[in-house]
C-alpha cells in the first residue's frame, strides 16, 4: 500500500531509466525554431477540394515530424477565395511576421527586428517539370517577399517505396518479395510515366533503378506530355521479354491532367496504378526540403530497405 511520501516499505521502486550515452543515444525530437520561416507547398494544377485535402494532408505529416512548423498551402492556379494563389499566401505571410514583430516592440518586449527568409516555398512535385517550376518562381518574384525555393521532392528512395506500393495496392506487384506467394496479375515489366519532359523522364528514371531492384523487374521512365514515348517504352519492354505491363504515375496528383494516364494506359495497353498521392513520404520529404534549406535537418528521410 502507498503512503504519502511513496510506495510502501518492501514494493519495489520505479526508478527512471538512466539516459543511454553514447551513439546510440536516442536524438532529441527536432523542433521548429523560434520565428522559423514558413513551409509554402506550392501546388500546381487545377484548384478542387480532392487536390486541396491532398495537400493538407501532406501539410499534417510535415507538421507531425516537426512540432511548431508554420506550414501553409498556396496553390499555383489559386483564385483568392476558396483556393489561396501562392503569391498571395506569400504576402500574407510576410504582413503577418512584420505584424508580430511590431506588436512586440509596442508591448515593450525585447525583441531581434526578424530578418532572412520569410518563408521556403516546396513545389509539391515528384520530379522536375520545368514549366511549372517557371511558374513556381515567378510567383515569388512577383510576391516581393524573401522566400527560399527548392528542387522538387525527387529523386529518393522514398519514392520508390511510394510506387512499390501504389503497384501493390492496385495488384500489380507483390507486396513483400521476403514472402513467398504470387500475385496473379503481378508486371514483369514497370512503365514509370512522368510530366516534363526529358528532365523529368531522366530524374524519373534514378527512382525507377531504385524500383527496379525492390521488384526484381525491369522498370524505364517514359513522358506522359511526349506523343509516342509511353508506346516505344511499352514496345522496348515487350521486346525484351516482359508481358505483362503496368503504367506507374511518377506524379502525386495535383500536375496530372485529367485523363491523361487513362488514355496513356490504354495507348500502352497495360493497367495503372495510382498517382502517389499523400502517399506518408511526400509529407517527409517535403519537410526534408524545408529543414535542409534552413540548415536544421540532421539527415534525409530514408526510405525502406529492399527485401
Amino acid at each position: 500500500m502507498s503512503s504519502p511520501t511513496g510506495p510502501a516499505s518492501g514494493l519495489p521502486v520505479r526508478m527512471p531509466r538512466p539516459r543511454q550515452p553514447g551513439r546510440h543515444r536516442r536524438p532529441e525530437p527536432l523542433v521548429a525554431p523560434e520565428g522559423a520561416p514558413a513551409l509554402v507547398l506550392a501546388v500546381p494544377g487545377t484548384p478542387s477540394a480532392a487536390t486541396r485535402s491532398l495537400a493538407e494532408e501532406v501539410v499534417s505529416i510535415a507538421r507531425s515530424e516537426l512540432p511548431g512548423l508554420d506550414a501553409r498551402i498556396g496553390y499555383l492556379d489559386g483564385d483568392d477565395s476558396e483556393f489561396p494563389a501562392l503569391r498571395s499566401v506569400l504576402t500574407h505571410t510576410a504582413e503577418e511576421r512584420t505584424a508580430r514583430y511590431e506588436q512586440a516592440v509596442a508591448a515593450g518586449l525585447d525583441v531581434k527586428e526578424p530578418d532572412g527568409p520569410v518563408a521556403v516555398v516546396v513545389p509539391l512535385l515528384a520530379g522536375p517539370d520545368s514549366a511549372l517550376l517557371r511558374r513556381v518562381r515567378k510567383a515569388v518574384m512577383d510576391s516581393r517577399v524573401a522566400a527560399d525555393l527548392t528542387d522538387a521532392l525527387g529523386p529518393h528512395p522514398l519514392l520508390a517505396e511510394a510506387l512499390h506500393v501504389r503497384l501493390s495496392e492496385a495488384g500489380l506487384a507483390r507486396a513483400d518479395r521476403a514472402r513467398l506467394f504470387t500475385v496473379a496479375t503481378a508486371a514483369d515489366g514497370i512503365i514509370l510515366a512522368s510530366v516534363g519532359g526529358d528532365e523529368a523522364v531522366q530524374a524519373a528514371g534514378i527512382t525507377g533503378m531504385l524500383l527496379a531492384a525492390r521488384l526484381a523487374v525491369p522498370v524505364m521512365a517514359a513522358a506522359l506530355d511526349q506523343e509516342g514515348s509511353i508506346t516505344s517504352v511499352a514496345e522496348q519492354l515487350r521486346s525484351s521479354g516482359s508481358q505483362q505491363l503496368a503504367l506507374a504515375p511518377y506524379l502525386i496528383g495535383p500536375e496530372l491532367e485529367p485523363g491523361l494516364l487513362e488514355a496513356a494506359a490504354e495507348e500502352a495497353g497495360c493497367p495503372a496504378a495510382e498517382a502517389l498521392g499523400p502517399y506518408p513520404a511526400i509529407g517527409k520529404l517535403a519537410l526534408a526540403k524545408y529543414t535542409t534549406a534552413l540548415g536544421i535537418a540532421p539527415q534525409q528521410p530514408q526510405g525502406t530497405p529492399v527485401r
